[in-house]
């Protein structure tokens, strides 16, 4: 008797294992999106030395922002895999989405329950014991794929999560980084400001002495006092900006404010030369794009789901087990019972409702797809503006440096003729003033090509590369996306 159960078991097992490969419902297809052929400001004439990249070498792998060659900005930033709570937010909804995969895939197998019990019973001349030792199982078969579509936009969706984890990651790197050169930004200013001062000094000692000598008025004095009182005042502020940035890249390391100083430091002469990799690369290197494309098939996997509710569900169950005395042959065959029961139900009325829940599962599938296309096109837009802010703020960097050189020397020619007697103090001050502000330009622009070029790293994708996407397999107990670091290629 347990053989032929076993049998006609087995035989309806094979039986729904053949009858259960199709899927109803559209196979995905990535969705087109306009796609240049190259950056227009890459191969600009107006960029000497700028070069198209091979979507390998287009910006470094992994620690990106080594190529800065700043050991303390390398501490910060690794600080942040380790402490930061935003990112510790996405990692759990990374492995919240995880989850749900692993609970979809479960429905393809069939649920078992074990039910045990004893019953003691006296009938008033006779004690009783009953053992039931009893089991079931239930299995829908999944013939029309709607437990596999299921399964594929739960993948889809964990990788667009995964996606969403390096887009954070990332975004986050770049905060911090943008922080750190605004910081450095300030230390120069402040060592530039602290420069200007004693230069002021010496303008206001030249004054008293010159009024001193009886050729010049008191006013001079006054107002060389003035512009140096100005300066030693603007340089204070600048520590109220620093200690703002400060503050800012100790949270997003994880730390309090309290926990990290950092030394002052200066700003290099020049950021690091970042090529620009060709524009279809960059539909593989931008988790912002992984992420929405992701989602297109998540969606696309929803409409199979809704297509199938308009074909029959079918279930399996079978129960058995044993029941006797424990003390007897419980294992008689007169003790065993068993069950197996197919079902199937069919929708025969439902108002619409299926129709409508296939018409919002095309209607979310069609948002997505135009997501992802305006995704890819803002790309390509952020590419475009970080490449002119590097060509563009690198003539202008120049051109204020030979601004600054005139504006040097027409301090140098006022002070020698006020000291001649032949020039009054307030061409001094004007022309120390436009020296300042010149030299303060020229730093502000020293400081946007370090973030303009940071800017580009990151809209390039900062090195992550789509294929660091954990596969459907892995979603099955991989590790996380923030241990794999940034990107994995494992054919280089």
């Amino acid at each position: 008797m347990r053989g032929a159960l076993a049998l006609r078991l087995i035989a309806v097992l094979a039986l729904a294992g053949l009858t259960s490969a199709c899927l109803v419902g559209p196979d995905y297809a990535r969705p087109s999106a306009e796609t240049p052929l190259a950056f227009k400001e890459a191969v600009s004439a107006a960029a000497p030395g700028w070069r198209l990249a091979r979507p390998s070498e287009a910006v470094p792998r992994g620690d990106w922002w080594s190529v800065f060659r700043d050991p303390v900005l390398d501490g910060l930033i690794r600080a942040i895999d380790i402490d930061n709570q935003t990112l510790r937010q996405a990692v759990s909804r990374y492995e919240q989405a995880r989850a749900v995969v692993q609970q979809a895939r479960a429905q393809l197998f069939p649920t078992v329950i074990g039910a045990p019990s004893i019953r003691q019973s006296d009938s008033g001349s006779e004690a009783r014991t009953t053992l039931t030792l009893q089991g079931s199982a239930s299995w829908e078969l999944d013939l029309f794929g709607r437990i596999r579509r299921q399964i594929e936009s739960g993948t889809a969706s964990a990788q667009a999560s995964a996606a969403g984890l390096a887009l954070v990651r990332l975004t986050l790197q770049a905060e911090l980084a943008t922080n750190y050169f605004q910081l450095r930004y300030q230390d120069s200013l402040r060592r530039l400001l602290d420069d200007t001062v004693a230069g002021y000094q010496r303008s206001l000692a030249i004054t008293q002495n010159q009024y001193a000598a009886g050729v010049a008025a008191r006013s001079d004095v006054i107002t060389a006092q003035t512009q140096l009182q100005t300066t030693q005042a603007s340089a204070i502020a600048v520590e109220l900006r620093r200690a703002t940035f400060a503050h800012a890249i100790a949270i997003l390391s994880g730390r309090p404010p309290s926990e990290i100083t950092l030394p002052r430091g200066q700003l290099a002469a020049r950021p690091p030369a970042v090529p620009a990799s060709v524009p279809s690369a960059l539909l593989e290197r931008r988790p912002d794009i992984a992420q929405a494309e992701r989602l297109v098939q998540a969606q696309s996997a929803q409409i199979g789901v809704a297509v199938a509710a308009f074909y029959p569900s079918v279930s399996l169950s079978a129960s058995g087990g044993l029941s006797g005395d424990p003390t007897a042959a419980l294992f008689a065959a007169e003790n065993q019972f068993w069950s197996v029961t197919g079902a199937a139900t069919e929708v025969l009325f439902d108002g619409g409702a299926r129709a409508a829940a296939l018409q919002a599962a095309q209607a979310a599938y069609e948002a997505a797809v135009a997501t992802y296309r305006q995704t890819v096109l803002t790309a390509f837009r952020e590419v475009e503006d970080a490449l002119s802010g590097v060509r563009i703020l690198a003539r202008q960097q120049v051109a204020q440096q030979a601004a600054v050189g005139s504006a040097t020397r027409a301090v140098e020619i006022a002070l020698n003729e006020y000291r001649a007697g032949t020039q009054n103090y307030t061409t001094v001050v004007t022309a120390q003033a436009i020296e300042l502000g010149n030299r303060v330009a020229a730093l502000q622009i020293q400081a946007g090509r370090f973030t303009t070029a940071l800017a580009l790293i990151r809209v390039l994708g900062g090195g992550w590369d789509a294929r660091s996407l954990p596969a459907q397999g892995e979603l099955m107990g991989a590790l996380l996306p923030i241990d794999q670091g940034p990107a994995l290629h494992p054919d280089e």
